[in-house]
């Protein structure tokens, strides 16, 4: 399970110094209790791991947006420090599918939707997050897909 991984990561951390990750790993583990916290008063309850990986992939994209408006603003200092944070969140998540390996999947989620116009995108968005979730990145993906409708 992902959320062990990140205790012992946690610990390895601390014993080995690096205050850094500790602090960044820390982050996670907050963020997961957050998100535990939520659940407890939910109806709908999902696998611990898919939790966990949607806590990391909102992180990521997070501290992604964050980076770029760092540099945007001149403050390379915060950007580093962003970088490292999004290094560790990245460890812990499955690996993402390249340009081509995303456009097959595409392709293949519009034949299977029967997806013909830029109308039918939602359809195909929902295809894709149910059979890829996790090892999609949704904002790219959704421009290769409306220009694959188009």
């Amino acid at each position: 399970m992902i959320r062990e991984t990140i205790q012992k990561e946690v610990i390895a951390a601390m014993k080995g110094g690096n205050k850094e990750r500790t602090a960044a790993l820390r982050l996670i583990q907050a963020k997961i209790k957050d998100r535990d916290i939520e659940l407890r008063t939910s109806e709908k309850k999902g696998e611990d791991d898919e939790i966990v990986t949607d806590v990391l992939l909102k992180m990521a994209k997070q501290r992604k947006e964050s980076i770029a408006m760092y540099r945007d603003g001149g403050r390379d200092e915060l950007a580093a420090q962003e970088e490292a944070e999004l290094a560790v969140i990245e460890e812990f998540l499955p690996k993402q599918m390249d340009e081509a390996e995303t456009k097959a999947a595409i392709e293949q989620a519009k034949a299977d939707t029967g997806a013909a116009s830029i109308k039918d995108m939602g359809k195909v968005m929902a295809e894709l997050k149910s059979r890829h979730g996790a090892t999609l990145d949704m904002t790219r993906t959704s421009g290769w897909v409306k220009e694959a409708l188009q």
